[in-house]
């Protein structure tokens, strides 16, 4: 597949992936979610994690609220990402859910201006859709494999919704697999 047609196939798949994930009935997100951030801090533990990179959920995004609320309690430091213009984000440390700002396109990040510069254990990775090489399809800005290839060191888990793992999903050259994908059953 050519450049152009990888890039057209990812749109395409972007649009279907955004399209279904906001048409799961209440009762399955909530119970997919609950799936996930129990399997997210079954991982945390076992891996003694101390400095967790996470997003902050929106619109149909999986909500990992739980997971940050509880790595907050055990003073597990939380990073989240801000995003700025050139593919780029700014890691804020997030000290509470009541204290967020409305950033670009819409998400949300720490009013806390502490950026972190430091090493991460484990890295939330949200998507569209997974393969079964663990390469993931994201929203199309290209944040988070820039981000990802400058912290291999961490544990980069992605999680999804079972619709969302294909056979192959499009890639191109700067796509990052990740580490390990949690899928409810």
């Amino acid at each position: 597949m050519d450049a152009v047609a990888i890039k057209e196939a990812k749109g395409k798949l972007r649009r279907t992936m955004l399209s279904e994930r906001g048409a799961v009935p209440d009762f399955r997100k909530k119970e997919w979610d609950r799936t996930i951030c129990d399997r997210l801090l079954s991982i945390i533990t076992a891996n003694n994690i101390r400095v967790v990179h996470a997003y902050i959920p929106f619109l149909s995004e999986i909500d990992i609220k739980p997971v940050i609320e509880n790595c907050l309690q055990k003073g597990i430091k939380v990073v989240a990402p801000k995003t700025l213009k050139a593919r780029q984000l700014e890691n804020r440390v997030l000290t509470s859910l009541n204290e967020l700002e409305t950033g670009i396109m819409g998400t949300l990040h720490p009013a806390n201006p502490e950026v972190y510069s430091g090493n991460y254990d484990l890295i939330i990775v949200p998507g569209l859709a997974v393969d079964k090489q663990n390469y993931r399809l994201g929203y199309g800005g290209g944040y988070y494999d820039n981000f990802l290839v400058h912290h291999s060191d961490a544990l980069r888990v992605g999680i999804y919704y079972p619709f969302q793992l294909m056979e192959e999903v499009p890639r191109e050259q700067h796509d990052v697999a990740l580490d390990q994908v949690i899928i409810p059953e």
